[in-house]
């Protein structure tokens, strides 16, 4: 394509080197798409007559049945799939088709061929999420009454509701799914007519491509336009911390299923066994989530160290700004794929899980005695000092602090009275922690029928969403030849 200013072909090993086919070959359905667009709007500019439109229209629907149906093989001679897309368009239909390139650059044209590919595949990854939190909201509701030790430092905290932390969970992948949002927003105008990077001297409505393509808007920048990936940045963020996300739930699930919690009962069909030890059940679907994290990771700081210092506008160097970019969409695709039905099928055990709130000798109630106490009084670090000073005690003697008579409180403790007696309940302890965003059953209740309408109004959006941008699928029906 450019041999009018080279005397030599390019070298074999260069062309080897520069390829990009086995990356962009799978973006070929939304290359074509935005090249239906881009002929739409020189017909609209007047620089193709009716007739050429729609040949081209006919044979850019005729390339995609062909590549879809394995008739067509890219050539690595052609660099990319832009380019063995318009070869082939020129064989079929000669001059007219080498009008196609009209005002575009493929700076422009691999922009907004990426910008769609992207915006389908993150609409995909929404879908997945809103499903996630649906799983999430279900667990809730199930466990909601069951009682299990909320951790710090690892070590027992308090007792909460079972279905309290799962709402932690569903308030983590809320706004992982308010970041995804953020980086459909991102992408959401229309990079055609940018050119090279100056824009065009021809008459090019880059308002009609913008809505033809179902963008928002065009972009305001040409230079900014093929300089930037910000786009990609931003669905960068949003997979590193879903990445986060996922890798911390699966390691709670991971230690709360091990036989020395043994509350969390994980679904066999997602669990395997050992080669040589016939009682294990080992939990490697969770185990490769937490493990994926650090790809995830790995992508994001991949382009944002590749971006550093690069001139403005346009560098061969973000050719590869697609390599991390597809492996972490797949990645984050598979972990969506298997975390929600994996999460339907788990179970607790809520004797288990008051059992090892028992072997705590029933201090995670501690907290609740030094409240107790100021509500009588005394100030919070005294409370603090003497009911430290009674944990010590029930260490020393190995008594649990539930066992202890009203005698005994009134010996360490003098303000005490009988109603100490009456707190001294797990399930009181959880009830009572009525704060906005607590852990009482009452106040779990609510986090889920609000989680719901959330997920409503989120579930709206997307279908809207899903419906308006299926809209602008340009290519022809095949089946209607």
């Amino acid at each position: 394509m450019w041999k009018g200013r080279f005397e030599a072909d390019t070298a074999q090993v260069v062309l080897k080197f520069t390829q990009s086919l086995d990356l962009d070959w799978q973006l070929y359905e939304h290359d074509i798409q935005g090249s239906i667009a881009h002929a739409r709007t020189l017909a609209a500019a007047g620089l193709l007559t009716a007739e050429e439109m729609e040949r081209i229209e006919d044979g850019l629907n005729r390339i995609c049945q062909e590549i879809r149906g394995g008739e067509l093989k890219p050539s690595e001679r052609l660099e990319d799939v832009h380019m063995n897309v318009e070869s082939r368009l020129i064989e079929l239909l000669g001059p007219v088709g080498a009008k196609l390139h009209t005002g575009r650059s493929r700076n422009d044209q691999i922009a907004v061929t990426m910008r769609l590919y992207l915006r389908d595949r993150l609409l995909g990854l929404q879908r997945g999420l809103l499903l996630l939190l649906e799983t999430l909201l279900g667990r809730a509701e199930r466990h909601q009454g069951l009682i299990i030790s909320g951790y710090t430092h690892l070590q027992q905290a308090q007792p909460i509701s079972l279905g309290h932390y799962w709402m932690a969970w569903f308030e983590a992948f809320s706004r992982d799914s308010g970041r995804l949002d953020a980086a459909l927003a991102s992408l959401d105008e229309c990079p055609l007519g940018a050119g090279a990077l100056a824009g065009s001297t021809l008459p090019l409505d880059r308002e009609t491509t913008s809505k033809l393509l179902g963008f928002a808007r065009p972009t305001r920048n040409s230079l900014d336009t093929v300089a930037q990936r910000d786009y990609m940045a931003d669905y960068h963020h949003f997979a590193s911390l879903f990445a986060v996300h996922a890798g911390r739930l699966a390691e709670d699930l991971i230690l709360y299923a091990t036989q020395e919690f043994g509350w969390l009962r994980l679904p066999d069909s997602f669990c395997t066994g050992s080669s040589i030890m016939p009682q294990k059940k080992n939990p490697d679907v969770l185990e490769l989530v937490r493990g994926k994290t650090g790809q995830v990771l790995g992508h994001m700081l991949d382009l944002l160290v590749m971006m550093k210092g690069l001139p403005m506008t346009y560098d061969r160097d973000l050719q590869e700004d697609k390599r991390g970019l597809f492996a972490s969409v797949e990645t984050v695709e598979g972990v969506l794929e298997v975390l929600s039905p994996l999460l339907a099928n788990t179970e607790a055990d809520q004797a288990a899980a008051r059992s090892g709130l028992e072997k705590g000798l029933g201090l995670a109630l501690a907290t609740d005695v030094a409240e107790y106490l100021v509500v009588k009084g005394v100030p919070f670090r005294d409370a603090h000092w003497k009911v430290g000073r009674l944990v010590k005690h029930c260490l020393e003697n190995n008594k649990p602090l539930t066992e202890l008579t009203l005698a005994e409180w009134q010996e360490h403790i003098p303000e005490t009275q009988a109603d100490i007696l009456d707190i001294l309940s797990l399930d009181e302890s959880v009830a009572r922690r009525k704060t906005y965003g607590g852990t009482a059953f009452e106040q779990v209740a609510f986090q889920i029928e609000e989680g719901k309408e959330r997920l409503l109004a989120k579930t709206k959006t997307l279908e809207a969403e899903l419906k308006r941008v299926k809209g602008f699928g340009l290519q022809k029906d095949p089946t209607q030849g």
